[in-house]
């Protein structure tokens, strides 16, 4: 039986990499796979931040489906506990505190690595991704049982701000750039925590220093498919490479990931990648990170888990497209005052409609005509209504 592995790459635009269209040549290694590779040219997330986002990916399931609490529901079913319950070792190297034990993530995993006990710095307040690799290495060379597949998940956090890359990564990026930590710590402080937008000029030096980041973590998961081949496991493995979200930099009036529901946040890469592909294959239709666990049980052989609700991607001919929806609550670095409200999106083939439930308002675009999202068809378009009705249903729903 194949093995599983699942690569999250914090905060990763998906414009950010060459295959997915960026110029900006920071991801050379995840551009060389793609002939190995199943590319989803339309892959939605369930959320624009971590809290949003992961309930999907690691449980198929809708952030706003078991309440408000910050603790995993134990209705949710992790993908760890079903693979787990079906033979499979499982492994989970991380450094995510929303994905952390004390949160209730760290269910069906027979190793769990969340760094809640590891010593960070304000410059770089997580643990890097080539410790990370390290410790992979090592959960592989130490497996008792290598007949025994294993599903391992390995997210970095490498991408998140504070943007402080070392200067061989803002080198690639930008030759002529020269900055001190010390500043680069400053504009953090007061332009990206204080959403400022006001200087274009340092929306496109914070675009860098994110960019630098990018290619940092390009280099990591070259060294982790690396790490993979060493130890014999990459050729038997399903690996599947995606973003919880994206970053925003002014595109609609902030930076971060807030909770909003533009492509520059939700719009995420996806990547289905298998050494025995010799050709890449491209995928158009709207598919949801929901998908994610279904596909790995599905590719795998495995039983489906009843609670997902996301579908396999796999046979793609066999993949009916309805779509993707997302749902969060317009907080973090929103100037709205007052508890936190609603905010979703649905994505048809076409159209992508948002409603924010603070001010009762709706959004309508057409992505074929106006990919960047800037004329509102909410008011204008026939198709209004009956998208409305698509989310209407899920506003309100969550138990109290």
């Amino acid at each position: 039986m194949r093995n599983a592995i699942l690569l999250t790459l914090d905060t990763l635009r998906r414009d950010a990499l060459g295959c997915y269209g960026g110029t900006q040549g920071q991801t050379p290694f995840l551009d060389s796979i793609q002939p190995h590779c199943i590319r989803f040219m339309q892959a939605y997330s369930g959320g624009p931040y971590t809290q949003a986002a992961f309930p999907g990916i690691l449980t198929s399931s809708h952030y706003l489906d078991h309440g408000k609490s910050r603790q995993l529901s134990p209705k949710r079913q992790l993908i760890s506990e079903v693979m787990r319950q079906q033979g499979f070792e499982t492994a989970a190297f991380h450094s995510n505190p929303y994905l952390s034990a004390f949160f209730g993530w760290n269910r069906g995993w027979d190793t769990f690595y969340d760094s809640m006990q590891d010593e960070v710095t304000d410059e770089c307040p997580y643990i890097k991704s080539r410790v990370l690799n390290g410790k992979v290495r090592d959960w592989l060379a130490g497996r008792r049982d290598r007949s025994r597949p294993f599903f391992l998940w390995v997210h970095y956090m490498d991408v998140h701000e504070p943007y402080v890359p070392a200067p061989e990564y803002i080198e690639r990026v930008d030759p002529t750039l020269r900055i001190a930590p010390a500043e680069m710590m400053r504009l953090f402080r007061e332009v990206v925590l204080k959403r400022d937008v006001s200087d274009p000029d340092t929306i496109e030096l914070l675009r860098k220093l994110y960019l630098a980041h990018v290619r940092e973590v390009d280099d990591s998961a070259r060294e982790l498919f690396g790490i993979f081949e060493e130890a014999g496991v990459l050729a038997e493995s399903l690996v599947v490479v995606t973003s919880d979200h994206g970053e925003e930099f002014g595109e609609h009036g902030g930076l971060s990931h807030d909770g909003k529901m533009y492509d520059e946040l939700v719009h995420v890469p996806l990547l289905i990648y298998e050494q025995s592909r010799s050709e890449t294959l491209v995928a158009e239709h709207v598919v949801s990170t929901l998908d994610i666990a279904p596909t790995i049980l599905h590719s795998l052989g495995l039983r489906p888990a009843p609670a997902f609700q996301g579908r396999p991607l796999l046979p793609l001919q066999n993949y009916a497209s309805d779509g993707a929806f997302g749902e969060c609550y317009d907080k973090h670095g929103s100037t709205e005052k007052g508890a936190e409200k609603e905010v979703h999106y649905y994505r048809s083939e076409r159209f992508k409609i948002i409603y924010r439930q603070r001010t009762e308002t709706w959004e309508l675009y057409d992505l074929r005509s106006d990919p960047h999202e800037r004329t509102n068809l909410a008011d204008a378009s026939p198709e209004a209504d009956r998208l409305k009705e698509k989310i209407l249903p899920r506003v309100g729903r969550q138990p109290r």
